[in-house]
């Protein structure tokens, strides 16, 4: 299986024969085969709306039969031998690297969304700023809390802030939400643990280390010009707080305060009655807000999420600034991403469960709740991965590695490009992020380019798979439905403030390939 997945100079004929290459042969019918594949890709995903994770599987299948691939290449023998799965080891080749990272990341942020730490980062910097710096205070706080959870709990727990920040200044709740969206986006697209970043990095073989300093490097000036953008759209386009969602979160705190009260009145009255406990016992004493949690520490907040950034940045630059040597093998431990994003786990645990009072079967459930939906996210990378090593185990990825040195353009402009049409043609960013990289990857292959390099190329694809989100995009509607705008608003704010990012971010990246 190695030699199907190492890059070969583009033969003259292509290593199979069968399929449509029996009627268009060479470069021209590996070209067709791929062409025809991403149409069926965009076909199945838009106008069949098959699930992504099917649709890619499919049409990897499709490819490899239609470039002559035989059926053992494809999936094996029954019987155990030699031959070797394209579609087990695409499939677990990646799935190797990102299931565990992304599966520790999701676990992480659920402890942190659950146990207040979002309310606190928000709160403590709506207060640093003040009122007249409120929007600038939601994007640290996107900008933040976005690093650990996805972007769509990020919108639902810090929605109620925003509403509640909106109704108080009584402008545009378009200033507020859209900085804190650009703060969610930045990290979702740009920084690990986010699926999407971490299977590039899994394709391309960088570095976490160095993924997440260009993720900064390039995420950061794109994130302000985004702020920037969003600053000027909120006071030219006036949407009111929608009272409805303002009100169903006023009802969840109801809810929770008082059934944290009724648990202590209980626990209160049982103790008043068997003589180990203070107090009456009557029920109708106990006010709900003398039972709330504490607040969470901000520092702590920052602790748990810095940890395991600072820890995979020490490893990935002990390998260049130290000799080989047992503290550099120590911090390389330390920092191997499997263990750092458990270390931040396991902190969390403690400070932000175990220490506030959690039971250790609430710390169970909240994290087995937080891995549900991460299963369809695992099967769309894979496949993904499948369709990866389909290309170049059937030849098309050195024809197109070929067709496209010869347009004259750099290979981070191609990736770009790529990634911004699968992205604006299907919607889902982790779809265009892992088919860009399939096609990617052997482009650069041979070329001898730095990790640092290899991070910019992930970069720019990241930037492109955000591009234009509209109405293919369930990031468009979350947004449009939770802040109460209108579909035409929709396009004006968060649609054009996707494309600010993008762009800029890609600006970023591609100048600093120029030097690095």
């Amino acid at each position: 299986m190695s030699s199907l997945l190492a890059a070969t100079p583009v033969p003259e004929t292509p290593p199979h024969t069968g399929g449509l290459l029996l009627l268009l042969d060479g470069t021209a019918g590996l070209l067709t085969v791929a062409a025809l594949g991403i149409v069926l890709l965009l076909v199945l995903i838009i106008k069949v709306r098959l699930q992504p994770f099917v649709a890619l599987l499919a049409v990897s299948i499709a490819v490899g039969l239609s470039a002559g691939l035989s059926v053992t290449e494809l999936f094996g023998t029954v019987q155990r031998s030699a031959s070797v799965s394209m579609i087990e080891s695409g499939m677990g080749g990646i799935l190797g690297h990102v299931a565990i990272i992304i599966g520790l990341g999701t676990m992480l942020g659920a402890i942190l969304e659950v146990s207040g730490g979002a309310e606190a980062l928000s709160t403590r910097l709506l207060n640093l700023f003040g009122e007249k710096r409120a929007p600038l205070a939601m994007g640290l706080t996107g900008l933040i809390f976005g690093i650990p959870v996805f972007f769509d709990v990020g919108i639902f727990v810090l929605a109620p802030i925003v509403y509640a920040a909106a109704k108080r200044s009584g402008k545009s709740i378009l200033l507020y939400c859209m900085p804190l969206l650009a703060g969610l986006s930045m990290t979702h697209a740009f920084l690990p643990p986010h699926p999407g970043p971490v299977a590039a990095a899994g394709l391309f073989k960088v570095d976490l280390g160095w993924v997440i300093l260009m993720g900064i490097v390039v995420g950061i000036p794109a994130v302000l010009a985004a702020w920037a953008y969003a600053a000027w759209i909120g006071k030219r386009l006036f949407v009111p707080v929608p009272q409805d969602m303002v009100e169903a979160a006023e009802e969840a705190k109801a809810a929770v305060a008082e059934e944290r009260a009724a648990r202590r009145a209980a626990a209160r009255s049982t103790g008043a009655a068997d003589g180990t406990g203070k107090g009456t016992g009557t029920v109708a004493t106990v006010r709900s807000e003398d039972y709330a949690e504490q607040p969470v520490p901000l520092p702590t907040v920052f602790l748990i999420i810095g940890t395991p950034l600072l820890l995979i940045l020490a490893a990935t630059f002990s390998s260049i600034a130290l000799d080989p040597s047992t503290l550099r093998s120590v911090i390389e431990f330390f920092g191997h991403p499997f263990v750092a994003l458990t270390i931040a786990l396991l902190m969390a645990y403690y400070l932000l469960g175990i220490r506030r009072g959690w039971s250790r079967t609430s710390l169970e459930t909240v994290s087995t709740s937080s891995l549900k939906p991460v299963g369809n996210i695992l099967l769309v990378v894979g496949a993904g991965g499948v369709f990866g090593a389909v290309l170049k185990g059937s030849g098309i990825a050195d024809a197109l590695a070929d067709t496209f040195n010869d347009v004259g353009l750099p290979v981070i402009v191609l990736a770009y490009l790529i990634s911004v049409v699968l992205r604006v043609a299907q919607g889902s960013a982790t779809v265009a992020i892992v088919t860009t990289a399939g096609i990617v990857v052997p482009l650069v292959e041979g070329q001898d380019l730095s990790q640092a390099h290899l991070a910019l190329v992930i970069m720019a694809i990241s930037a492109g798979s955000i591009f234009a989100s509209h109405v293919n995009d369930g990031g468009f509607w979350i947004v449009a439905k939770y802040f109460g705008i209108s579909e035409r608003d929709t396009l004006k704010s968060w649609t054009v403030l996707e494309t600010v990012l993008s762009v800029a971010g890609f600006a970023m990246a591609a100048s600093l390939s120029v030097f690095i």
